[in-house]
Order: structure tokens, then C-alpha cells, then sequence
């Protein structure tokens, strides 16, 4: 499967109530076959429309998509692609196994019904009506009915929101699973852990725009702040703020957290002015420290 996904100069201007609203401002994002991408943004940041379009289920002011070298509906309609989404739900009065395998029947080549509901981890609830699901059960089933199709892409869009602990550790093996056979799989989340931990690719997205795509080390490494932490009774905050390379000191007891613009610099003075600290931590920015330095540039 050639091509990948291809989003180029992307733009989508919906209708509000005070006026045009440009929820995509020219997006250009590819994504290679058997790649795991991972979309984040804060709320209005376009990653919906942009997923919308991706799917075929709007179409761009300008720009254009191609799934596999195909437009947006032609991959859905040859079942190259699953999708889960936020909104929607499921048909009543069917059990779980009957409303998975009459999405299957309407695909050339689905997944065995049982497979599909064995990596969706629905075996206990095969049989449960689908009115009596709870909210991540449902979600569960939601992500059944995407693999069902056996489809090349996988579009998740917030999957793992009502699901417990528990259950989002077994969809993201289900979902490592899925990338070992290939699969290309795009997903957008609030659950910053989950990126960091699954994509090989982040895409940040503020105000319809790229902020930032590369991998999860090279977003983190976009905020030079170090963190440096460490055990230090009765530290006086001034002291410590005057510090070289500290830009900010947080206290909580006897532990200290500074946040460094050059940590090398700052360790060695904290150790000269202060050769009682112990428990001494040095750590980089983390990818919520970056998310929410480079959205907030924007």
C-alpha cells in the first residue's frame, strides 16, 4: 500500500454565530504507511474538522486529501479505512456480536467477528444488548466496529475517553498489536501519556495551524527547561531564585523544584551554596510542559 495519507494546504471555514470561523488554516501533514501519529491541540484547535475531512465527511475550502493514493470516500467505500469516533451511537436491541457482524457483512474482506472482539476485549460482553453498555464499553465496541473492516488506517478520535485504567492499558495493546501487522493509525487525544508513550509522530495543532510535528523526543526537546528537584531543608526561595540558570522555584516543605534555563549551571551552584541537598533529580521537559508552552505561544 502505497502513498500513505496526505493532507496539503488544507483549509475549512465553517459558519458561527458571529461569524466565519476558520477551524483549519492550511494544514500540511503526511503520513507514511504503518506509521502511528498521534494529533493533539486544546479545545477549537481544528483536530475534529481536520479528521472530518480526512474521512470525507466534509469537504475543504481548498486544499486536498488522499488516503492510499485515493480520495477521501473511495478509501472508505473499498473499507480501507476504520474510523471511531466521539459522536453517534450505537443501534439498539442488538447484542454486541450481532451489531459487530452485520458492520463486518457490509465489507469485502472484514476481520473474523471473533477476532475482532477479542482485540476490542468485548468477550465478556459479546452477548450484553448494546443499550445496556456502560461508557467505555461502548467505547470498546465502537473500536470493534473500526477493526471489524480490517481497514489499512485506523482514525480514532478521542478513544479512550470513559474507559477505566484497566481497559485503556488492553486498547493500546490491542493497538500495538494492530501497528505490528502494519496497520497506518492516526489518533487524537487529550491523554498526553498516551502520545508520548504510542506515536511515533506528534502533530500539534492551535488555531487551525501546525504548531509543531516531529517525534515525541523532538517536541519535548522544542522547551529547553530542565527541571532540577532535590530534598533541601530550610531553603529560602529568594536564595534559590537568584540561583544562575533558574527561572522559577517552587517549595513544598523540604522539597525544592527548580525550573532551569541551564541546569548544568544551576546544579553546580546549588551543590556550592547548598553541599547539604540530597535526593538530587535532573529530568527535561515533559510533553505536557511542551504542549502547553508551544500552544500557548500560538
Amino acid at each position: 500500500m502505497s502513498d500513505g495519507v496526505v493532507l496539503d494546504g488544507l483549509v475549512k471555514t465553517w459558519r458561527g454565530p458571529s461569524g466565519p470561523i476558520r477551524a483549519v488554516d492550511g494544514i500540511d501533514v503526511g503520513i507514511a504507511p504503518g506509521e502511528t501519529v498521534a494529533l493533539l491541540g486544546p479545545n477549537g484547535a481544528g483536530k475534529s474538522t481536520t479528521i472530518d475531512l480526512l474521512l470525507g465527511l466534509a469537504r475543504p475550502d481548498a486544499g486536498a486529501v488522499t488516503v492510499f493514493g485515493r480520495p477521501p470516500t473511495a478509501a472508505v467505500d473499498d473499507g480501507l479505512v476504520g474510523a471511531m469516533l466521539q459522536t453517534g451511537q450505537l443501534i439498539r436491541d442488538l447484542s454486541v456480536r450481532e451489531l459487530v457482524a452485520m458492520f463486518a457483512s457490509l465489507y469485502p474482506q472484514p476481520l473474523p467477528v471473533d477476532e475482532a472482539i477479542e482485540l476490542a476485549g468485548l468477550e465478556p460482553l459479546a452477548d450484553q444488548r448494546t443499550q445496556k453498555l456502560s461508557g467505555g464499553e461502548t467505547q470498546r465496541t465502537r473500536f470493534a466496529l473500526a477493526l471489524v473492516t480490517d481497514p489499512e488506517l485506523l482514525v480514532l478520535d478521542e478513544p479512550t475517553v470513559a474507559m477505566d485504567v484497566e481497559s485503556r492499558h488492553a486498547f493500546w495493546s490491542a493497538m500495538r498489536e494492530l501497528s505490528s501487522r502494519g496497520k497506518t493509525i492516526l489518533f487524537a487525544t487529550h491523554y498526553l501519556d498516551e502520545a508520548d508513550t504510542n506515536a511515533d509522530r506528534i502533530v500539534v495543532m492551535a488555531h487551525g495551524r501546525v504548531v509543531v510535528d516531529g517525534p515525541p523526543t523532538a517536541v519535548k526537546a522544542r522547551v529547553g527547561t530542565r527541571t532540577i528537584r532535590a530534598t533541601l531543608p530550610d531553603a529560602a526561595e529568594a536564595e534559590l531564585t537568584a540561583l544562575p540558570g533558574v527561572n522559577g522555584v517552587a517549595l513544598h516543605g523540604d522539597a525544592v523544584t527548580l525550573v532551569c534555563a541551564d541546569s548544568d549551571a544551576a546544579l553546580r551552584a546549588l551543590l556550592e551554596r547548598y553541599p547539604a541537598a540530597r535526593d538530587l533529580e535532573v529530568a527535561g521537559a515533559g510533553l505536557e510542559e511542551a504542549f502547553l508552552e508551544l500552544t500557548r505561544e500560538q
